[in-house]
């Protein structure tokens, strides 16, 4: 959504064959299953609104593209990621928020739209099962539950839909820090930098024993790499030049894509583009919701307090880390560069700095207590992925299984 705004927006212009087809290929449903409405914008002072727009990645085996690459066929599908993508109300920045897929919350009831099948409320459920209630709409009622952040929109994408967007930019490059092979994602990648596309690009999505501690954190700091090169690539002028590519690219979203009512058709995801695309390179940040292993399950996360200030932040549509383009004080002590001596301040003393208005005390004990949240600027080299040195995998770490299966091809060369 963030990147392929511009291209619609040029393909639109480019006639109305194009335009038509491209309308023709989107679906859409409703934004919201839950009761009540989810949240409403707070205008600012130049009577501007921020947008939120939730991004689900979806793990169905509906079609036989999807089967075909994922696996294990059969009806039902679970939110296999969730980005909330939060659009400053100058237009001047965003922030990607990732919730992991482990979480744990209270899933709200849900009707189904097409059936008015009522789905119950379900206390403690990993939000990746949320999907199962109705479609996106319910993941939407959960994550406005859990944030109490406005949802103004979703966009989900399917299996299919990642391998035809990455194989029809030419790959997306990004470093692993070591030899990985993951047997259950099938990602097999040589130590260095790759160019990854199609399925190899998916794995790498997928891959969530291969990096980290073989958990839903390591995959999304790999997942914010893969978007973070992928932002690059298509604000790049030479990207945006070819109009074949361009087509190709659109049809290739579009036909992805599964978007709430309010951006069905393309007159609505145009207006949206054109919104999108004033955010730079450089105000666009990627983020981690902070969590505490459960204390019920370690196999699953919860949020800590400091989470709660970052919703807070971003429902209030306040500065975040790499979001300076505010002149106000507070966002001056969120700057980067605002500690002494030049050093970037830690995730921890960021969050210290969002929580202090509200409570001066409790900060300091707080960050020696919780994992920071990561941040990652989309302008920024984004390095390379840590790969895990756990036995995550049946051959032990994915670095040793990488060395015991050298008849398995790699995923990209």
């Amino acid at each position: 959504m963030l990147s392929l705004g511009l291209l619609l927006v040029l393909l639109a212009a480019g006639g109305g064959w194009v335009y038509l087809h491209l309308d023709g290929n989107v679906r859409h449903s409703p934004l919201y299953l839950g009761s009540g409405s989810p949240g409403t914008e707070t205008k600012n002072g130049a009577g501007q609104s921020p947008l939120n727009i939730l991004v689900i990645g979806s793990d169905t085996r509906a079609t036989a593209a999807d089967c075909a690459i994922g696996g294990d066929c059969g009806p039902g599908a679970n939110a296999d990621v969730e980005m909330l993508v939060h659009l400053s109300a100058g237009r001047t920045s965003a922030t990607v928020m990732s919730i992991p897929r482990d979480t744990v919350v209270d899933i709200p009831q849900c009707t189904d739209p097409k059936t008015g099948h009522v789905y119950p409320a379900v206390s403690r459920a990993l939000i990746t099962s949320s999907l199962q209630n109705g479609g996106p709409g319910c993941t939407v009622a959960a994550v406005h539950a859990l944030t109490g952040i406005p949802v103004d929109h979703f966009a989900l994408v399917d299996f299919s839909g990642v391998v035809s967007m990455s194989d029809t930019i030419g790959g997306v490059s990004v470093c692993v820090d070591n030899n990985i092979y993951d047997p259950y994602s099938q990602l097999k990648l040589a130590k260095g930098t790759h160019s990854l596309k199609g399925l190899a690009a998916l794995e790498f999505l997928r891959t969530r024993h291969g990096f980290g501690d073989g958990g839903d954190l390591g995959r999304e700091a790999a997942q914010h790499v893969f978007l973070s090169s992928l932002v690059q690539k298509l604000k790049s002028a030479n990207t945006l030049t070819n109009p074949i590519d361009l087509y190709d690219l659109a049809d290739a979203a579009t036909k992805a894509l599964t978007v709430d009512d309010g951006l069905g058709g393309i007159t609505n995801l145009v207006a949206l583009a054109s919104q999108l695309n004033d955010v730079l390179t450089a105000g666009i940040t990627f983020t981690t919701m902070p969590t505490l292993v459960d204390p019920g399950n370690a196999d699953w996360l919860v949020p800590t307090p400091a989470a709660q200030a970052v919703f807070r932040a971003i429902a209030a549509d306040q500065a975040l880390p790499d979001d300076t383009a505010s002149a106000t004080p507070q966002a001056a002590a969120m700057s980067p560069t605002a500690d002494a001596g030049g050093a970037p301040p830690s995730g921890a003393q960021l969050l210290m700095r969002l929580m202090a208005p509200a409570a001066p005390a409790a900060p300091m004990a707080l960050a020696a207590q919780t994992p920071p949240a990561r941040t990652l600027n989309a302008a920024a080299a984004p390095g390379c992925v840590a790969v895990g040195t756990q036995d995550t995998t049946p051959f032990g770490s994915p670095i040793a299984a990488y060395a015991l299966n050298p008849q398995i091809p790699d995923s990209a060369p």
